[in-house]
């Protein structure tokens, strides 16, 4: 073999190479080396109704960090998001309901008018917290500390911190039912996968978020409305989780003022994991989709393996701490 052979041999394997892999197909091989392991472990694992709950488990958060992804993609973040899940949830719930005590005047409604208010809701909270981000330069951390306080504190009052019951049955069916034996979760989760994976790869506007994430200053100057586009990605993120409370709402029955408690944390766990930097700039709404499914098969195999869940938020923690350590290595070396 010539020393041309061997040099071109050995660069298929080079550390850039074999990094290169990593971060492409990394996080897909994890989550089959995941799944390969807890079938292993446990028979009932791979069964198709065990497989059917972890989709279910994993539609909500993966609807939440979706949203979660268009914001971390601009250097964001949304602490709001289980706030606002259960505040759109109950006002949602509030227009669908049987209950002479719990609902509005005039209730039950349909729901084209039920699920429009929710998701009315979820977007007037994360315009609200778009306004405060772009306009007024407020942290998003603590504009969005603050609405997951305030959303938190109207869901109490809007409910009298009970819950709103006897959910009517066509409201019900966006989290209970079914088309052709696929769940409506399920299917809502795809659409919004594929709606923004469109976005962010074939549109204009997606290709500003990865630029304004990348470097805000130079999009700027390039003629970037960046106040406007970080507005819209709050807007993106509150609608959404207006949509995961309003499917929370349906699958239970009833709209819970706790519901959404520390949801956030796990929409950003799905989104770190899955590849996006906290940077800005880098990610694939690829990756978040598997970062939700390795937390939903993570915690239903140690469900089926009787851990207890207080294991389950030690590992979620490392999960998370584990790959903010990754991006920094990735991103500033060391």
């Amino acid at each position: 073999m010539s020393s041309t052979e061997n040099t071109a041999g050995k660069s298929l394997f080079s550390s850039d190479r074999r990094r290169l892999i990593i971060q492409e197909y990394g996080i897909f091989l994890a989550f089959l080396l995941l799944a390969a392991i807890l079938s292993v472990s446990n028979e009932f694992f791979l069964t198709a109704g065990n497989i059917s709950n972890v989709l279910l488990q994993t539609s909500i958060n993966g609807v939440l960090a979706i949203g979660m992804t268009f914001v971390i993609l601009t250097r964001g973040i949304d602490l709001s998001v289980g706030s606002v899940v259960a505040l759109a949830g109950i006002v949602s719930a509030s227009f669908a309901t049987g209950s002479a005590t719990a609902g509005i005047v005039g209730a039950p409604y349909s729901p084209f008018i039920a699920i429009p208010v929710g998701l009315g809701v979820g977007i007037a909270c994360g315009a609200l917290v778009g306004i405060i981000v772009s306009r007024f330069s407020v942290p998003a951390f603590v504009a969005t500390l603050g609405m997951l306080s305030a959303a938190r504190g109207l869901t109490l009052i809007y409910g009298g911190g009970k819950p709103v019951p006897a959910l009517t049955a066509d409201f019900r069916w966006i989290g209970t039912g079914n088309i052709a034996g696929i769940p409506m979760p399920v299917i809502i989760l795809a659409i919004v996968f594929a709606v923004s994976w469109w976005v962010l790869n074939r549109t204009r506007f997606g290709r500003y978020i990865y630029a304004v994430g990348g470097n805000p200053h130079a999009a700027n100057t390039s003629g970037i409305n960046v106040g406007r586009l970080r507005f819209s990605v709050y807007v993106i993120s509150g609608g959404l989780s207006g949509l995961a409370g309003m499917i929370l709402a349906a699958r239970t029955g009833s709209a819970l003022p706790q519901a959404g408690i520390a949801y956030e944390l796990d929409a950003i766990a799905a989104v770190v994991i899955g590849g996006t930097s906290l940077s800005g700039g880098v990610g694939r709404i690829t990756g978040t989709l598997i970062g939700a499914l390795i937390i939903g098969v993570m915690n239903n195999g140690l469900d089926l393996m009787g851990i207890q869940s207080y294991y389950q938020q030690v590992l979620k923690g490392a999960l998370i701490v584990g790959a903010v350590m990754l991006d920094q290595k990735r991103n500033h070396g060391g």
